[in-house]
């Protein structure tokens, strides 16, 4: 099979609303705590996360958003020329708790490039990693998430689809290698 639904809109809705009790059991009412999704992909798990959080604690949490384009190793290398996203940050992160939001850890050069474009805003107090699918197996950087949606056996040659607003939902896909999709799978 070249596609398998390893998360469908229904399991998605359940791991979101347990990511956003983790965070409120480990940070109460958010005092001196951001959220900086990574983008392009992680913005839309920060999204849902931040709009849930704000429903259940009447807070108003920070949300920011990230561009790593050019803090990663890997910039120079690609036969294709990136294209940096936007970064919204309207906020001091100094003394903060940071949680870094991404959709997918892989080989976790996005999160070592996301530490790297942190210090433009600020020294945080602490940063931690919540992760919508954790690929295990495939880490080149010793990088691990503080909250994992799914934790994924995967193959190199593998990719992980995360689809948002289809006619079926939101739900993961495992994609076998050569299947191609214009969403930009990771």
């Amino acid at each position: 099979m070249d596609k398998k639904l390893i998360i469908n809109h229904q399991l998605l809705d359940i791991i979101l609303s347990r990511l956003c009790h983790e965070l409120i059991e480990n940070y109460g009412d958010f005092e001196d705590t951001v959220l900086i999704g990574l983008q392009p992909k992680g913005i839309r798990v920060a999204q849902r996360l931040h709009q849930r959080l704000n429903d259940m604690c009447a807070q108003n949490v920070p949300l920011g958003f990230l561009d790593v384009t050019f803090y990663r190793d890997d910039f120079r290398r690609r036969s294709s020329v990136l294209k940096a996203n936007e970064t919204r940050i309207d906020f001091i992160i100094e003394n903060k708790n940071v949680i870094l939001i991404d959709d997918v850890l892989y080989t976790g050069r996005t999160v070592r490039a996301a530490l790297d474009a942190m210090t433009a805003f600020g020294r945080p107090r602490k940063v931690e990693l919540l992760t919508l699918i954790d690929r295990r197996y495939t880490r080149d950087l010793p990088i691990a998430p503080n909250y994992v949606g799914k934790q994924v056996n995967t193959l190199h040659s593998q990719r992980v689809l995360v689809e948002w607003d289809t006619a079926y939902g939101n739900q993961v896909w495992l994609l076998a290698q050569g299947l191609e999709t214009d969403k930009g799978g990771v």
